[in-house]
């Protein structure tokens, strides 16, 4: 993975490994051609973007989609109980401006 143009190397990050670990991530590293700190932070910034897109992802089916938009397009009337929390929020909002 190429690294940012942008990004700048000012942290450090310290890891305590097995040592069978160490060396199956050195060998990763040797047969990819970059170096172990190369690897190691292209590799784990890669999983930490995958791990935050599938948490702050929400993929709709084509049925969901559709009665999503429509609720968005026809929403219906608020109930008593969202009229109420409604209220409370601006009390809330108006004591506290």
């Amino acid at each position: 993975m190429a690294r940012d143009a942008t990004a700048r190397s000012e942290d450090r990050m310290d890891v305590r490994l097995a040592s069978e670990h160490k060396a199956l991530i050195e060998k990763a590293a040797a047969y990819s051609g970059e170096s172990l700190t190369g690897f190691a932070v292209s590799t784990l910034v890669r999983e930490a973007r995958r791990i935050v897109q599938e948490h702050e992802t929400v993929t709709l089916s084509t049925r969901d989609r559709e009665r999503f938009v429509a609720l968005l397009d026809n929403p219906p009337p608020p109930s008593e109980e969202l009229r109420r929390a409604a209220q409370r929020h601006r009390e809330l909002i108006v004591r506290f401006e």
